[in-house]
């Protein structure tokens, strides 16, 4: 079909899909602003009677408010107050007399806006992580109107510390013991005895929203991580109906840069998904009647995770290009221990990748130079066979056989460009490392867009500069002049996207000029040498 078109329609339809792909790839990834909470998460309201024991039937839209999902054994949405809070260098936690995890605040500077407000990990809505629902109805109801008593109110941990609370929730027939041990790198130990075996479950909670308008590439959801190795995530909106996982390594509620996760499981243990009136996932697990695990909540920070439990790192996901981008990461954290700085380390990533693609990409300069030769051939072909275009296409064949080129060599390099620049944005987009991370001079957070469009204009007109010195076969001067708009429709759309993957994209250019140089000079010093053969043949 192509062959059927002329080079015009060719064209156009370059053109226009650039323009489509582009147009379609900012309106999908939109830059991320953090939205944090404008406060703290306000203390929620009156503090329950230890003695009082609810005699007032809950209403179905009451019961199914505090699970944050339709249930057959309901609970009441009982109010409830701060009973523990927990602070360290880093964070600020709260637990509440229904003995959930009621609040979670990240005070590191990246994690702060302008007004210097933290951000708030738990939100309001939904369940919260370690709320405990019985399966029966009766005992349910009791328990979310007893209120758990601590050992301790205030806890501070140091960079190394560790504490351990003790919450007891005393029911009639019934004692609830929670024992938590927290850490100071943001994960918890949890062991949940009962005085009876009693069927229950254990929520995970529900995910963070630290980003309002979250990029749509980036997902947010549920994950599980299983023992073959099989990672399944639940996006929002996509939950339906009720599925229950065994074999599960790790459960997590995530968004861009942060999950809610607990971990350590026995093999046998059920995990069930359900999903709220908006089809977000709902995670809970069955607990035993003397249960131990662990959990963790705050960023999703590889060297974090990887120093609590290898296990979490599934926790930080690429979508389909995890088999790339996983692998770069791991490259781009080894440069940045070199480096120091992550815009200096995605620089030296981007000399690997060309130093990885420079035999393809030298192959398709090359060919694209040969093909710039034969032009004025090409040309006496479509002359010679105007009337006969299978002849015509089978001498153009022997013609690039005979001179060793390739009419799609030069669409190469750009191909090979395409899944690694996807593979380096999910990078980018789920790398909360990158989060703040400043370079030189006014790049003070690689994952933000150049505030003042610097990297953009430096990108674009890199573009047009590699552009300048490739080599084309137009014969259509029309051709040309469209051709030399695309730098400016890239910068256009470059100027949203985060400063680290344009300054990927700028190096990168630097390194294609440089190699159309060295490439652009091996051809004109053999045209020279062949010119000076010629000539010293004629003078003898």
């Amino acid at each position: 079909m192509l062959d059927k078109m002329s080079p015009n329609q060719r064209l156009l339809v370059a053109v226009l899909l650039s323009v489509v792909f582009f147009v379609g790839y900012t309106a999908i990834f939109p830059p991320a602003e953090p939205n944090v909470a404008k406060d703290a998460q306000a203390k929620e309201s009156v503090a329950l009677k230890e003695k009082s024991k609810s005699t007032v039937k809950p209403t179905v839209k009451d019961l199914e408010a505090v699970a944050g999902h339709k249930i057959a054994p309901n609970e009441q949405n009982s109010n409830a107050s701060i009973i523990l809070t927990v602070k360290s260098d880093k964070y600020i936690l709260k637990m509440d007399t229904l003995g959930r995890i009621a609040s979670k605040e990240l005070t590191e500077e990246k994690f702060r806006d302008k007004e210097d407000n933290h951000a708030q990990l738990i939100p309001k809505k939904g369940t919260k992580p370690l709320y405990l629902r019985f399966m029966d109805e009766t005992l349910n109801n009791e328990a979310i109107s007893v209120p758990y008593s601590v050992n301790v109110s205030e806890i501070n941990l140091s960079r190394d510390a560790q504490t351990t609370v003790t919450l007891t929730q005393k029911l009639s027939n019934l004692t609830v013991t929670k024992k938590i041990t927290f850490y100071a790198d943001g994960h918890y130990d949890a062991k949940i005895s009962l005085s009876q075996d009693k069927r229950y479950f254990i929520y995970l909670g529900a995910r963070p929203h630290v980003n309002e308008k979250e990029q749509m590439m980036a997902a947010a959801g549920a994950l599980l991580y299983t023992n073959d190795d099989i990672v399944t995530i639940i996006e929002d909106g996509d939950a339906e109906g009720r599925k229950s996982y065994t074999g599960v390594k790790l459960i997590a509620a995530f968004d861009q840069y942060t999950a809610s996760i607990m971990y350590g499981f026995g093999e046998d243990r059920n995990v069930i998904v359900e999903h709220d009136s908006e089809n977000n996932p709902v995670v809970y697990f069955d607990g035993v009647q003397n249960d131990n695990f662990h959990g963790y909540i705050g960023a999703k920070e590889y060297k974090v995770l990887e120093s609590i439990d290898p296990v979490l790192t599934n926790a930080v996901e690429y979508g389909w290009f995890t088999f790339a981008s996983k692998p770069l990461f791991a490259v781009l954290s080894w440069l940045y221990g070199i480096f120091g700085n992550w815009g200096w380390a995605i620089i030296g990533l981007t000399a690997l990748v060309r130093i990885v693609l420079y035999p393809l990409t030298y192959k398709g300069m090359v060919s694209m130079q040969k093909m710039k030769d034969l032009a004025p051939k090409m040309k006496e072909l479509k002359e010679k066979y105007k009337g006969d275009p299978q002849r015509l296409n089978q001498a153009t064949m022997e013609m690039y056989k005979k001179h060793g080129a390739n009419p799609l060599g030069g669409c190469l390099p750009m191909l090979l460009q395409i899944p690694v620049f996807f593979a380096i944005y999910r990078v980018f987009l789920n790398a909360v490392e990158l989060q703040g991370a400043p370079w030189i001079l006014w790049i003070d957070d690689l994952s933000r867009m150049d505030p003042y469009y610097v990297l953009p204009i430096l990108m674009g007109a890199s573009m047009f500069l590699q552009q300048k010195m490739t080599p084309n076969n137009f014969t259509d001067p029309m051709q040309e002049k469209v051709m030399k708009f695309l730098p400016v429709i890239f910068t256009f759309f470059f100027v949203t996207f985060p400063s680290g993957l344009v300054l990927y994209w700028f190096v990168n250019n630097l390194f294609s000029i440089a190699q159309q140089f060295i490439v652009n000079q091996q051809f004109k010093n053999a045209k020279d040498a062949q010119a000076a053969i010629k000539k010293s043949k004629k003078e003898k």
